[in-house]
């Protein structure tokens, strides 16, 4: 996510209550574990060590969900947007956008293994499991760095045009990303290295979080009160579903056909239910104000949401995190 959009979203919150009544979905706060101060943006779940993974402004955070412990500085960042487990787990990568680059590190201890350079400010980062290849998202330079993961390489560098935020894949060679100021999905043949369709979002403002119902074909983009549903072959919207504001994170369960949508100026999680060609809201979670986004343990159907109080500046200046604050919260039935 941008910065701008990150100071957008920092307004004063208070906390919600450690657990809260489950709604129709069964979905509810069941858990939170605390981390230090600081900003932050995307976070991963990490299968192979049953932990979460928050990219934060100076290092990468650790939450391990067996014994509740945090390793603070997992990984040194600059302005980190995104971390996750790549090659087989067996090291993590991380996108740092104040300095243009990525950085592979050993996935047990956190040590660095290589650095590569991306196009300005690289934000989402994405697997394409039918090539391999990684692809990181440039948020101010419009276009997509390809990297080979294994080799440490970059290999391409595709074209896209506007503000990039995240990328979905549908296993086939194609990526959709959300172009946020220009309210549109660009479809990129990866392996043709080039954008070959653009799917305009009527009513969106602002699209970040994007994922994939591969059952369906279907995407679900988050916009600003709204997650746009598109029929990723003909880029048709198929529906408009009414979500909460401040959205940025999506993640969709296969294994039980929902999406999940954050919202950080609301504080609500939307529950959507996708299925036969459409979807449907079926649940509007309570989270907290600030928890924008967020990952998914495909196995347990939890869902984590990094978020924080903030505080107002002084004299009208920029929201900053009250100290003390920093939670990831933990979503289950």
């Amino acid at each position: 996510m941008n910065t701008a959009r990150l100071v957008a979203l920092c307004i004063a919150v208070s906390a919600s209550p450690l657990t809260a009544l489950a709604g129709p979905s069964g979905y509810h706060v069941i858990d939170r574990i605390g981390g230090p101060d600081g900003g932050w943006d995307y976070a991963s779940f990490d299968a192979g060590r049953d932990r979460v993974l928050v990219a934060r402004s100076t290092a990468v955070n650790a939450f391990d969900l067996k014994s509740r412990t945090v390793t603070e500085a997992f990984a040194p960042a600059a302005w980190g947007h995104a971390a996750f487990p790549i090659n087989g787990g067996t090291e993590v990568l991380i996108t740092n956008g104040a300095k243009a680059m990525v950085t592979f590190v050993d996935a047990k201890t956190g040590s660095p293994l290589a650095t590569l350079p991306t196009g300005l400010a690289p934000d989402d980062a994405i697997i394409d499991p039918k090539s391999g290849l990684l692809l990181v998202m440039n948020h101010v330079g419009g276009d997509i760095t390809l990297i080979d993961p294994r080799a440490h390489k970059v290999v391409a560098t595709i074209p896209v045009g506007g503000r990039l935020e995240a990328a979905a894949v549908d296993g086939q060679g194609r990526a959709f990303v959300n172009v946020e100021d220009r309210n549109e999905i660009a479809v990129v043949d990866i392996a043709a290295r080039q954008v070959t369709a653009r799917y305009p979002l009527a009513g969106c403002d602002g699209p970040t979080g994007i994922a994939y119902a591969p059952a369906d074909r279907l995407l679900i983009s988050s916009c600003e009160g709204l997650a746009e549903v598109v029929d990723a072959d003909s880029g048709k919207v198929v529906r408009q579903v009414r979500i909460g504001d401040g959205a940025d994170g999506v993640a969709f369960d296969t294994r039980r056909k929902l999406a999940f949508v954050s919202a950080g100026k609301s504080g609500t999680l939307s529950v959507i239910s996708v299925a036969r060609g459409d979807a449907r809201l079926v649940d509007t979670v309570p989270t907290q104000k600030g928890a924008r986004t967020l990952t998914l343990d495909p196995a347990s159907g939890r869902v984590f949401l990094p978020t924080a109080q903030y505080v107002a500046g002084v004299g009208g200046g920029r929201p900053t995190v009250a100290p003390g604050t920093f939670k990831l919260l933990i979503v289950g039935r």
